[in-house]
């Protein structure tokens, strides 16, 4: 841990997590808990616990859980670090500056963005001289106007090997932070070369206005026609949308969604000022919850080709499961955006804009793609994927509208249809039902080999195990009985032998528990784990402390008799073996 417990506790302690859910989360108060809509996947009905008396939040319904500072890393996409920073300057405290990991980490990241800005500011120096002559003419001949180009800060990489290596080396970075920034590269020799060259650059800033990356669209026919960064400390693609940072201030609560970058600053240009984009992959889990923090409504403005096509089918489910409302945007006569605005104006777009699919009815209008649906096979195959589709929309109302709809149009009873559509979605449901049981029994043991721990091998001992540490975690005071029985050792999960081993030291050193000191070397997958098992305290006391001990005590006690007798087994298994060899000295 690179910040003493101490700082920590304290820090936790001037960031009331109710205070600080609040601003991401509508909360009611109920008892000692505030529930909410879960900020980390969608949901009609809050799950989302957030406890002021024990400073941890749980999700019953997806199982993300921690405390304050989990919260604002998930919610930001932080890392620790930069977390307790964000926290320690809300509550006016001063972070510790003793630890050479912590100073090193801030000064390489801050020493990055700082070098990303000047590069930013290269390039669009560039742009503006003799250098950038062909980048200028590009961008203006695109439509876009001089305030525009400063607007989005965009520049032009000369076609040159070292023209920002050497400009950046004057002004005091090192080689080696050009390249953990991305903007340098390293060839067989060792020598290095600007990773942009003979490009139009995109800078790409963060939601806090800071510049993590680029894009840069070649001029020639050479590939990839659009370069992106690569991953660094400070840029994740996934994580992050082109024009965010003047997309979330924009009037409204709808996003635009675009697949590049040209298309954006064309929208935006023209007054749409909501227009977002991507970074040069599908939409990810990660960018659908960072739009869903700011916007309610998600119109989907894609190309219409296949690759546009497939790319909103996959936008619209990541949108579904962030909680935002979908439209899906059909661009008549043009390509894209920026092509039919060029050739139809503002006014007709904004029209077209209105008029925006609803993600069913788009993905119905799919459903009949290559079928004849005046013929009754074309007919049929189109109810199969209807049906299916239809299914899974989770509103009454509107999925009646769409069967009606549906059944009018191949001429079959709304009745008839109905009755389908609602025995596929129970069994839908009844199958998310058993995957959420598997869930509960086996705790995120599909999360990946980080958090396979977490499975319960020994479901009776596990659930002793859970209590016991809840009511530990409410009265630390039992602590001290709980360890004249039980070591942790005897626990069958082992992340909760370690909180237990933790519990035992804070409880030598009468110190109160917290979810911040307890997990302090947990994964987040654990920390989220143990979380949901405080949330589920319903209570109790000494006797009830003795009888989890009994439990854990016995079942530790069976798996020791276990290993036992299978030891015995496999001498007598290596004694028979040797005695068949005809081993003398068996």
């Amino acid at each position: 841990m690179a910040f003493s417990d101490s700082f920590l506790e304290e820090l936790c302690a001037r960031n009331d997590i109710v205070s600080v859910v609040s601003q991401y989360v509508s909360l009611t108060r109920r008892g000692s808990s505030h529930v909410g809509l879960c900020p980390f996947h969608n949901e009609k009905t809050a799950s989302f616990h957030v406890s002021s008396d024990r400073q941890f939040f749980h999700c019953f319904g997806c199982g993300a859980g921690g405390d304050v500072i989990t919260f604002l890393m998930r919610i930001e996409n932080l890392d620790f670090p930069d977390a307790v920073y964000r926290l320690a300057e809300r509550a006016g405290m001063t972070v510790p500056e003793d630890n050479e990991e912590i100073r090193s980490q801030k000064k390489k990241k801050d020493r990055l963005l700082e070098l990303s800005k000047e590069a930013a500011r290269f390039f669009h120096s560039v742009l503006l001289s003799e250098d950038g002559k062909t980048g200028l003419e590009y961008l203006l001949g695109r439509g876009l106007s001089p305030s525009t180009i400063k607007r989005f800060g965009l520049g032009f990489a000369p076609n040159a090997w070292d023209k920002l290596l050497s400009e950046m080396t004057r002004l005091g970075y090192t080689k080696q932070e050009l390249l953990d920034a991305g903007l340098a590269l390293s060839n067989k020799t060792g020598r290095l070369y600007d990773r942009f060259r003979n490009r139009v650059m995109f800078p790409i800033i963060d939601i806090r206005g800071a510049v993590i990356g680029f894009g840069g669209r070649v001029m020639d026919d050479s590939t990839p026609k659009y370069l992106n960064s690569p991953e660094t400390t400070v840029f994740n693609k996934r994580k992050n949308l082109f024009a965010l940072n003047l997309a979330k201030k924009s009037e409204g609560d709808r996003i635009i969604l675009c697949e590049g970058y040209m298309d954006v600053i064309a929208l935006h240009q023209a007054g749409f000022d909501s227009a977002v984009a991507s970074l040069g992959t599908a939409l990810t889990s990660d960018q659908a919850r960072l739009i869903a923090r700011y916007k309610s409504e998600v119109v989907i403005a894609y190309d219409a080709d296949n690759a546009g096509i497939n790319a909103a089918n996959r936008a619209i489910d990541l949108l579904k499961e962030a909680g935002v409302a979908i439209k899906i945007l059909r661009i008549p006569q043009a390509k894209d955006p920026d092509e039919f605005i060029k050739k139809f104006g503002r006014e007709k777009f904004a029209r077209l804009l209105d008029a925006s699919e609803a993600d069913t009815e788009y993905r119905l209008l799919q459903a009949q793609s290559g079928l004849d649906l005046t013929q009754d096979e074309g007919r049929v195959a189109y109810l199969k994927r209807a049906v299916k589709l239809l299914a899974e929309v989770s509103g009454n109302i509107e999925r009646e509208i769409y069967i009606a709809r549906t059944a009018k149009q191949v001429g079959i009873p709304a009745d008839a249809l109905g009755l389908e559509v609602s025995r596929v979605r129970k069994a839908l449901i009844a199958k998310k039902k058993k995957e959420q049981e598997r869930q509960e029994m086996f705790p995120l043991s599909q999360k990946g080999s980080a958090a396979r721990e977490l499975r319960y091998e020994n479901p009776k001992s596990a659930v002793a195990e859970e209590k016991l540490l809840s009511l530990l975690m409410a009265c630390p005071e039992l602590c001290k009985t709980a360890s004249t029985r039980l070591t942790p050792e005897m626990f069958s999960v082992p992340v909760f032998g370690r909180v237990f081993a933790r519990m035992q030291e804070l409880s030598k050193e009468n110190h109160e528990f917290s979810l911040t000191t307890l997990t302090r070397d947990c994964s987040a997958e654990e920390t989220a784990q143990l979380a949901g098992v405080f949330a589920k305290f319903v209570g109790g006391d000494a006797a009830a402390l003795s009888d989890y001990i009994g439990i854990i005590e016995q079942e530790h006690w069976k798996r020791k008799s276990a290993d036992s007798d299978e030891a015995l087994l496999e001498a007598m298994r290596r004694f028979q073996n040797k005695k068949a060899n005809g081993d003398g000295s068996a």
